[in-house]
């Protein structure tokens, strides 16, 4: 069972601390990991724009630091209406990681939008394991 309450509040606290000075659009992220714990990450922009870092991305690579690698669900918050679906970079990521993931998306005033990974990322390509 997800606790979408506590991922929103852990999504949102770490929101706050964006660093996105140019583009203003600050990007929370939280992940609820296999072992119950919620990893979370913010967006972090740079004058050289591609080497900027997404919220979802960030998070991903605490999990990953931490040795966990299968989120169960995730929480993005932004503060668009609706609110904003991860990019494709992060949907990527995510999909290294897991086939399918419920992802709640939430922005301050309250609009919630649930998708999953698949939905978002449909016909994902799959490369091939090692044989």
């Amino acid at each position: 069972m997800v606790d979408w309450e506590a991922l929103v509040a852990a999504a949102a606290e770490v929101r706050a601390r964006a660093h996105a000075p140019y583009s203003r659009f600050a990007v929370g992220a939280a992940l609820l990991m296999e072992d119950g714990s919620i990893v979370t990450g913010c967006n972090v922009e740079n004058r050289s724009y591609g080497l900027s870092l997404c919220a979802e991305r960030n998070a991903v690579t605490a999990a990953v630091g931490r040795g966990l690698k299968k989120p169960l669900a995730v929480v993005v918050v932004t503060s668009s209406s609706p609110p904003s679906a991860p990019c494709g970079m992060c949907r990527e990521t995510l999909r290294e990681l897991v086939d399918d993931v419920p992802i709640l998306l939430v922005n301050p005033e309250g609009e919630r939008l649930e998708r999953t990974l698949a939905e978002l990322l449909p016909d994902s390509f799959v490369f091939p394991p090692p044989a």
